[in-house]
């Protein structure tokens, strides 16, 4: 398989049954609780909704994450919505 070149970003997602999200290209979890993640992606901000989530596989190393719960919406934060999201998380979570 060729290496991935130095500007090249990807993430991928998988979703089980809506009850296991397996994730890769992450940078950084943000915030996170039993309804809501904030991660930091390759490809920008994600936000996670559901209810009883809760991380069963972290590796920001690889770039890793697996969340285990019932999950209702996915949506990447774009632009002006994901620095105004960060304003209010940041916030938040000080």
């Amino acid at each position: 398989m060729a290496e991935q070149g130095k500007g090249h970003k990807s993430g991928d997602i998988k979703l089980i049954n809506r009850k296991m999200l397996e994730l890769t290209g992450v940078i950084n979890v943000e915030s996170f609780d039993s309804e809501e993640f904030l991660l930091e992606t390759e490809l920008g901000f994600l936000t996670i909704t559901g209810q009883n989530l809760h991380i069963k596989l972290l590796s920001l190393e690889q770039g890793l994450v697996s969340i285990e719960g019932l999950v209702h919406s996915l949506a990447y934060l774009d632009g002006a919505a994901a620095s105004k999201s960060k304003g209010l998380f940041g916030k938040l979570f000080k």
